[in-house]
């Protein structure tokens, strides 16, 4: 599966200024020809009380790598994808410094899409694994 448009990780970052996304430090970095990368600082925006990165967060990333990749398969003049479902599994503790997440697709359907987003540490092991469901609906006029 190929993105149906052509992908330009500045403006799409560009476009989610004064956006949760930008206020949690959230940037796409990579893309491929099915899937979307991006990271996250893990410090006192995305931690929890108790020091550690918040489950929330996490799902934040995942939703906004799941959520950008899906309108990457769409025609946006006449489509969007909107999360409908989210799950995590929050598998390992981080207290500093960036996690990194890989949005995959599972499903590229008409009306639905299925993604797995993986979210590693800076050492490459596995803090978190999500799955977003995605519906596909007509660009509100």
């Amino acid at each position: 599966m190929a993105f149906r448009q052509p992908i330009d990780l500045a403006a799409i970052n560009a476009q989610a200024r004064n956006s949760l996304v930008a206020h949690l430090g959230i940037e796409l970095t990579e893309v491929g020809d099915d899937w979307l990368r991006g990271t996250m600082p893990v410090d006192a925006r995305t931690h929890q009380p108790f020091g550690i990165l918040h489950g929330g967060a996490s799902v934040a990333l995942a939703e906004t790598l799941g959520s950008m990749a899906g309108n990457l398969t769409v025609d946006t003049g006449k489509e969007m994808v909107v999360g409908v479902e989210i799950n995590a599994n929050h598998l390992r503790a981080v207290r500093e410094g960036v996690v990194t997440g890989t949005a995959r697709a599972l499903h590229v359907g008409r009306t639905t899409q299925v993604w797995e987003i993986r979210i590693e540490n800076e050492q490459g092991k596995l803090v978190c694994v999500s799955r977003i469901t995605l519906a596909v609906v007509p660009v509100a006029r």
